[in-house]
């Protein structure tokens, strides 16, 4: 069998497979924002201030999906299908039923494949249109968030420990190396009620002088507000696991190697001194093989000419 590699020929086709090619430093990742068979009020609203805090990176789909059942065998294929047409590596699906009353689904994908899942109940649930504030205190769209993870049920609890690592990657936005303090103006607030409760909040961040270079800060809640009740999760199997943590090799720095725009790759080789004068000449050399040759050969022609004189 011969399998052949397609290579793209126009610029916008290699465009598109740069698009999707692996990268060493992740961009932000999109979130896909689904609606069950049956949705509530209260969800509707929880799905609707997600979208507005991701915004600028999110996809949502108001249409209610029937075969969506992510826990059950062979349930995760739409889920895998509206990931791979959306390009979207993080999900958000909403349901509700007398069994599991607003229920959110939070779950990743590598390589549009379904990577882990955690299903969480909504309770005591405030919206952000409930909240009353200064609206100059609004964060603003794209701004990077603090997180913090209050109790020490997120190190005890394997349940909270994987929805921390979920909420992390649902909402960090972008990972950047270098931080302006003036752009960070919101935090996200989690606290640990119990081992699988969890009471999340949204507050603004507003910069006060303290005397100091280092602003005082203060909270202000923005909304919204809800506690997170996990129910089921599943975590990623072995071997995709161990896929997905693959990272790209670094090319070893090479010493005395240098990139020059017009000349190229530069190179500088070290030689030790050469003693000449220490060097042992055999015989053997071809420049003398040849100098025995040329004499040998003018001595038989001068015989030649001794014996047959003019």
């Amino acid at each position: 069998m011969v399998s052949t590699i397609r290579v793209p020929k126009t610029k916008r086709a290699r465009r598109e497979v740069l698009k999707h090619a692996p990268k060493l430093v992740e961009t932000g990742k999109k979130t896909l924002i689904l609606h069950g068979t049956k949705t509530s009020a209260v969800l509707n609203s929880v799905l609707s201030d997600i979208y507005h805090l991701k915004r600028d990176n999110a996809v949502k789909y108001t249409k209610k999906n029937d075969n969506i059942r992510p826990f059950e065998s062979g349930g995760e294929s739409s889920l895998e299908f509206f990931s791979l047409k959306t390009d979207c590596s993080l999900i958000v699906y909403g349901s509700h039923s007398k069994k599991r009353p607003n229920n959110l689904i939070l779950g990743r994908t590598y390589d549009h494949h379904i990577y882990d899942l955690v299903e969480v109940g909504v309770e005591n649930y405030k919206s952000m249109e409930s909240y009353v504030y200064d609206k100059k205190l609004a964060p603003k769209l794209g701004s990077k968030p603090f997180f913090a993870f209050i109790g020490e049920h997120f190190e005890s609890s394997e349940e909270l420990k994987h929805l921390k690592e979920v909420l992390l990657d649902l909402f960090r936005g972008e990972i950047i190396e270098n931080l302006n303090l003036a752009g960070v103006d919101r935090i996200y607030v989690c606290t640990a009620i119990s081992p699988t409760t969890v009471y999340m909040m949204h507050c603004a961040l507003r910069l006060k002088r303290s005397g100091t270079s280092i602003p005082r800060m203060e909270l202000v809640e923005v909304g919204p507000s809800m506690d997170l009740v996990v129910r089921r999760h599943r975590l990623p199997v072995e071997s995709l696991k161990k896929e997905a943590m693959k990272t790209a090799e670094h090319a070893k720095k090479m010493k005395n190697v240098t990139k020059d725009p017009v000349q190229g790759k530069l190179g500088k080789v070290y030689m030790p001194d050469q003693q000449v004068g220490k060097l042992t000449l055999s015989n053997d050399i071809k420049g003398l093989k040849r100098e025995r040759r040329e004499a040998k050969k003018n001595k038989e022609q001068s015989k030649k000419q001794k014996v047959n004189p003019e």
